[in-house]
């Protein structure tokens, strides 16, 4: 049982993940227990099995791209601030923190859940998504249950409507500009036990 001790919080990095992420001392220590029980190499990280063991995140047809989307580039673990600072992104943006934030935009700004979205259709990262990503997510999404001419119709349809410069792609102002009247904070927020 000795192993498990060192494996606990310390309050200075409680404090600085509530800094960095918006979230209350209950509600890290909840998630952290939530990591330490999905970690199960018992090494303080998790790899993309642990993740896959998350049956919300098994039956999601971009539970995949979800998972990437904990990874920082070219690494295959990630720790607990890397899991809170992702997690982050889903926080609901509460009343009191409208106008409350210091320098850099808090991680569940409008603008950053946009990124987070943006990046899950963007697979190369290049910063655009060309009509074969947007075909590739789409039939992730799908499945089989629809032809390719209609999946072609509709990634097309998308890339009109939104590629407003004609490169035939959709760069990140574009997407932005799409989701305009869409409710972003409601659509990409998960209510997390206070």
């Amino acid at each position: 049982m000795g192993s498990r001790a060192s494996t606990l919080l310390r309050e200075e990095e409680i404090e600085e993940i509530k800094k960095e992420t918006g979230f209350s001392h209950s509600q890290i220590t909840r998630l952290y227990s939530r990591f330490t029980s999905l970690d199960k190499g018992e090494n303080g990280t998790l790899s993309r099995e642990d993740f896959q063991r998350i049956p919300e995140l098994a039956i999601n047809p971009l539970g995949d791209r979800i998972i990437n989307a904990f990874f920082p580039e070219g690494e295959d673990q990630v720790n607990f601030r890397g899991f809170m600072r992702t997690l982050a992104h889903f926080r609901p943006i509460e009343d009191s923190e409208k106008n409350k934030y210091a320098p850099g935009e808090p991680l569940n700004s409008r603008t950053n859940k946009l990124l987070f979205a943006f990046r899950l259709y963007d697979l190369d990262r290049d910063n655009n998504i060309s009509r074969d990503e947007l075909l590739q997510v789409l039939r992730m999404m799908v499945g089989v249950n629809i032809s390719n001419e209609q999946l072609g119709s509709i990634a097309d349809r998308t890339i009109q409507e939104a590629d407003t410069n004609g490169d035939g792609s959709i760069s990140f102002n574009e997407f932005i500009k799409v989701l305009e009247k869409v409710d972003v904070e409601q659509k990409m927020s998960i209510r997390f036990l206070h």
